[in-house]
């Protein structure tokens, strides 16, 4: 029997949680390497390391953010965030993370994100 869905959204949704769980399930953030997991709403664009071991966050960093002129949800946005998250990881001397793309495709504000993070010194 096919789930019934009320509108495309939900729809959309629950399709991106089932991918978030099958990256999930192989993908786990440690203190020496940990999961630099990504969230994009309609506004904002969102990035932090987590510890899942200990399951705390290390570093954070978003577009709601005094320090990122212009936040907004959009692929220049993204470079900052990831540029910043960087910057801030190797501050507490965090070179190698995991990347948790979240059960979006990699491409568009994501990649560029990632791009970022990797050309400030982030190693994934």
């Amino acid at each position: 029997m096919a789930i019934k869905y009320r509108n495309k959204t939900a729809k959309r949704r629950v399709s991106r949680f089932k991918k978030k769980m099958r990256i999930r399930k192989d993908i786990e953030g440690t203190t020496e390497r940990p999961r630099l997991t990504v969230f994009k709403s309609l506004y904002h664009i969102y990035a932090q390391l987590i510890d899942d071991t200990a399951g705390r966050t290390l570093v954070a960093c978003s577009t709601v953010e005094k320090d990122l002129e212009g936040g907004s949800s959009n692929r220049e946005s993204a470079k900052k965030v990831g540029a910043m998250l960087a910057k801030r990881a190797k501050e507490k001397n965090i070179v190698n993370v995991v990347f948790d793309r979240n059960g979006y495709r990699y491409h568009g504000k994501i990649k560029e994100l990632a791009d970022s993070a990797r050309e400030a010194g982030l190693k994934f």
